[in-house]
């Protein structure tokens, strides 16, 4: 318990010794294996990762590589079968369910490529739910939604219900809902998805903005296109990092 009240720094200061103290995620030797059927399937095998605060880190690889369950694993929503994972100094592999669902709530802002709305509510509505689970009073709910709406250029459209957006407004909506409860990280799953082309250099535009503001974003894609917007792109091939742009003297992206 003493892990869940201790200060950021407190957290940080429990990190291994060679880990940069400004890391959100830090991963070792993360492994993760199904069974299916008669099958054992090693989605990972062995990832070590370093994710330090305000990076814009793009997760790439071919279908089977693995980077949808490091997703899953990112934004504890599963847990590994071996290894470590620390998110912003909590030691999140060794958490129990109902804690893991504490962390995600106020350290992981998601962004999907299907939006998620609640169809017959306003803007302001879908972006104040998570605040609702936090224990927020409606009307610091209120305030923060319709601030966070104006910093996603959504300030005009407060009122309006998914059917009466569009794609892309729909899309901002979902990243202003993942930003309003100030979180360490924001993962977006293939946010430009269900996007034209245009509307999703809009929307990596506003992810540009974001970073550049300060907020940490790590994003999961298989297009290229998408992933050249992040400054960090790490690749991966069968459970394990292939690429990682950060590491000096390796080569252009595997395709």
């Amino acid at each position: 318990m003493a892990r869940d009240i201790a200060t950021t720094a407190e957290r940080m200061a429990l990190l291994p010794t060679d880990v940069p103290r400004d890391a959100v995620i830090v991963t070792r030797n993360l492994q993760r294996e199904y069974i299916m059927g008669m099958e054992r399937v090693r989605a990972l095998q062995g990832v070590d990762l370093v994710i330090r605060r305000n990076e814009f880190v793009a997760i790439m690889g071919p279908s089977g590589s693995g980077k949808s369950t490091l997703m899953n694993m990112i934004g504890c929503l599963d847990t590994p079968s071996e290894g470590e994972y620390w998110l912003n100094g909590y030691r999140v592999s060794e958490l129990d369910d109902d804690a893991l669902a504490r962390i995600r709530n106020k350290e992981i802002g998601f962004v999907f490529q299907t939006f998620n709305l609640l169809p017959r509510a306003t803007a302001l509505a879908n972006v104040e739910l998570p605040m609702v689970y936090a224990g927020v009073s409606s009307k610091e709910r209120q305030e923060r939604a319709r601030t966070t709406l104006e910093q996603v250029g959504l300030g005009d459209r407060v009122h309006h219900r998914p059917n009466e957006l569009s794609g892309g407004q729909r899309q901002r909506v979902a990243i202003a809902r993942a930003l309003v409860n100030r979180p360490s990280i924001l993962l977006a799953d293939e946010p430009t998805g269900n996007l034209d082309s245009s509307t999703s250099e809009d929307i990596m535009a506003l992810f540009e903005t974001l970073y550049q503001q300060g907020q940490t974003i790590i994003l999961v894609t298989h297009e290229p296109d998408i992933a050249e917007h992040a400054k960090r792109q790490v690749v991966l091939r069968d459970g394990r990092v292939a690429r990682d742009s950060s590491d000096p003297g390796i080569g252009e992206a595997v395709q």
